[in-house]
């Protein structure tokens, strides 16, 4: 029998040469790992009011660089991915209502490395398109996908680690860019551990009314939530297994959040803030944070930047409606490598409600946003927002505890249909954005200057509110085709 020492030791050389057999790339590789539907606070590594667990990210977060002042640009699936991939907002890209397709012409990341020498691969979920818009050298699908699965209805299947470590050592001389894209915790909640949460014992955020239902529902999220932890523990052996840890920019991010009330498909923060992590061993600094105002739409510029180019200087294919070609996004770098704690003064976001599941025909909100203070605008008040959840379980509990008198259940189950005009929130005073605000006068001055700057944004989209809204559908494809 060998001892532990012999064992040891092998095992250290063993380590010792496959690192000593990856090729070290001039140019970092690339991982992007985005999570589907995670709401940012259930990273518990952030410090939100959470039970999940999420041991992978919590020790990603004390390697590398937590990102707390990142955000994306829209409350829902399709139009977040693709505004990552182009560095551009959705509305700009053509991308804004779900299950949606960008501008013909449009550029994406595929595009932008190919020159700088990077192979690329896009790793489960899609819900992108055209294709022509996309072409990534691998399309790596789920395994162990439902037969004839396509779109949001393919969510069984598991990441393909195999695949993804062929492509890693398919051409040692070219540096690589893996977009993993999980179907976890996106809804219906049926995988992981149940049993590791219990309902009864879970401590509520804020936001969310304390009923039967809406524990029951955060378990079984949380379990998907633990699921897909383990998946990004499963990347990040994969880097240690083939020897790139060391030369791998490796990006965590969590997408809109978590199809409870508050959270996806609304601009409030749980619906567009982003849990983002970045390791990059020997250029972040490990166990930092950095609060710079960021989004999606820089993810693009700031992986050129890294890759030795120049952003500035390259065409998106789709113009902006002052004629612009070149990104809305811009490369964080400088926060990455702690050499600045500012980016924007102002983050963006949008949401359109049509082409959600029982969506209204219209319902489009636009959002600004600084370190303080949030104004979220309602395009069309008079309307009554509905989704898939509008009459189901949770919702219904709360207006079942708002009629027996609960105050706050009964607020927070109307603000989901109805909303008005203008909601204005001081995240200082109000984190969970519970008390709209812009009616006071004390704060006229404020909700002027965030329009101003939404305006401005706006305009520089094409966005005609309203008539954009009602434009969606000419943008859309059908679920199945991404």
């Amino acid at each position: 029998m060998r001892s532990t020492f012999a064992i040891v030791t092998a095992l250290l050389l063993t380590q010792t040469t496959q690192a000593a057999d990856a090729p070290q790339t001039a140019k970092p590789n690339f991982v992007i790992f985005i999570a589907d539907d995670l709401t940012w606070h259930d990273v518990a590594c952030f410090g939100g009011r959470t039970d999940a667990r999420t041991p992978n990210l919590d020790r990603l977060a004390g390697e590398g660089m937590k990102l707390t002042g990142f955000f994306s640009p829209a409350a829902v699936c399709s139009p977040t991915r693709q505004a990552l991939l182009t560095g551009m907002y959705p509305i700009r890209n053509g991308a804004y209502p779900n299950h949606a397709h960008v501008r013909a012409g449009t550029r994406s990341l595929p595009h932008h490395l190919k020159p700088l020498g990077y192979r690329t691969a896009c790793v489960g979920k899609t819900h992108f398109g055209p294709p022509a818009s996309y072409p990534f050298d691998k399309m790596l699908p789920m395994s162990g996908e439902k037969p004839g699965g396509k779109g949001e209805e393919a969510g069984d299947g598991e990441i393909d680690t195999v695949a993804m470590e062929q492509f890693i050592k398919a051409d040692p001389a070219q540096p690589y860019c893996l977009y993993i894209a999980t179907h976890e915790p996106h809804g219906p909640w049926t995988k992981g551990d149940k049993s590791a949460y219990v309902p009864a014992k879970l401590k509520l955020p804020p936001y969310l009314v304390d009923t039967r239902e809406t524990r029951n529902e955060l378990a079984a999220y949380y379990a998907e939530v633990t699921c897909m932890d383990t998946e990004v523990g499963d990347v990040l052996r994969l880097l240690e297994r083939t020897g790139h840890t060391q030369d791998t920019l490796f990006l965590f991010v969590s997408e809109q959040g978590s199809s409870v009330p508050q959270s996806k498909w609304t601009c409030y923060d749980p619906g567009i803030r982003v849990a983002a992590i970045a390791r990059w061993p020997g250029k972040i600094k490990p166990g930092t944070t950095n609060p710079a105002l960021v989004q999606y739409v820089d993810i693009l510029p700031t992986l050129i930047a890294a890759a030795g180019g120049d952003p500035a200087r390259l065409d998106t294919g789709c113009p902006d409606a002052t004629g612009n070609r070149g990104f809305d996004g811009r490369s964080f770098l400088d926060v990455l490598l702690g050499r600045t704690e500012h980016l924007r003064d102002y983050v963006f976001a949008e949401h359109t409600a049509l082409g959600i599941i029982k969506g209204p025909p219209a319902y489009g909100t636009r959002a600004v946003r600084d370190t303080r203070w949030k104004m979220i605008v309602n395009l069309e008040p008079d309307a009554e927002f509905r989704n898939a959840i509008s009459n189901g379980g949770i919702l219904q509990s709360w207006r079942q505890k708002g009629d027996a008198g609960d105050a706050f259940a009964r607020q927070q189950a109307a603000r989901y249909t109805k909303r008005p005009a203008t909601e204005l929130y001081d995240l200082q005073a109000d984190p969970w954005e519970l008390t709209n605000v812009a009616e006071k006068l004390e704060n006229a001055e404020t909700v002027a200057r965030l329009r101003v700057q939404l305006d401005a944004w706006m305009k520089q989209q094409g966005d005609e509110g309203d008539k954009t809204e009602r434009e969606a559908k000419q943008h859309q494809g059908k679920a199945a085709d991404f």
